[in-house]
């Protein structure tokens, strides 16, 4: 379905109080200039960017990651679809949605309830306290690791000590105090700490992986 005003519903919901922030935007919004969706807490915003090349740029903050995320998608998709979201790489929860605006209120009210659902399950009582210094239970940090972990060596982006030549096969053994990356070749391997997604912070903006 393509909107026929070209205004689409963008929203995001803050990582700091909880709320959903949400906006119609329309074609001449973002040709004018950077759309900036900011929280009335003052403590979030989300920005939204048409390029020349017709794409629609998003920096979205994360109710989980400690550092915002960056999308794209085509303006077809931003102004054509009655739903689209944007979720999260590390936990698949979605973070941002657009289309229309009761298909948007209605993805803000699911979402809202699954991250309540986390809340109660990792012993936390505000979303503040789920974005910020506090712990998240460790089953939840470990299959983020393991999923970058996974996506590292489909994309030939984990080094040992075997040449670059040879097949490499890697073991990832979630330990109590981490997940331990081996090759199980030459035995090389490195120890990544997986007790909150601080602590994993580093290597989860990492683009590579050396093993030791």
């Amino acid at each position: 379905m393509v909107l026929e005003n070209k205004q689409t519903t963008v929203a995001y919901r803050c990582p700091h109080c909880g709320a959903g922030v949400m906006s119609i935007v329309g074609i001449f919004n973002l040709t004018a200039d950077m759309l900036k969706l900011k929280c009335s807490c003052g403590h979030s915003e989300m920005t939204v960017v048409y390029n020349k090349d017709g794409r629609v740029r998003f920096t979205v903050p994360c109710m989980l990651c400690p550092t915002p995320h960056n999308f794209t998608v085509s303006s077809s998709i931003f102004f054509g679809k009655e739903l689209f979201v944007l979720p999260c790489p590390y936990s698949d929860i979605n973070i941002c949605m657009m289309g229309d605006t009761n298909h948007v209120k209605a993805e803000l009210s699911r979402t809202e309830l699954e991250l309540m659902d986390m809340l109660e399950k990792s012993g936390l009582e505000s979303f503040d306290e789920l974005h910020g210094e506090q712990y998240l239970s460790d089953p939840q940090v470990a299959e983020i690791v393991t999923y970058v972990i996974k996506e590292l060596d489909e994309e030939g982006k984990i080094y040992c000590r075997c040449e670059a030549d040879e097949e490499k096969e890697y073991d990832a053994e979630i330990r109590q105090d981490g997940i331990l990356v081996t090759c199980k070749k030459c035995g090389a391997s490195k120890l990544i700490k997986a007790d909150s997604l601080i602590s994993a912070n580093d290597f989860l903006n990492a683009d590579s992986l050396e093993l030791e």
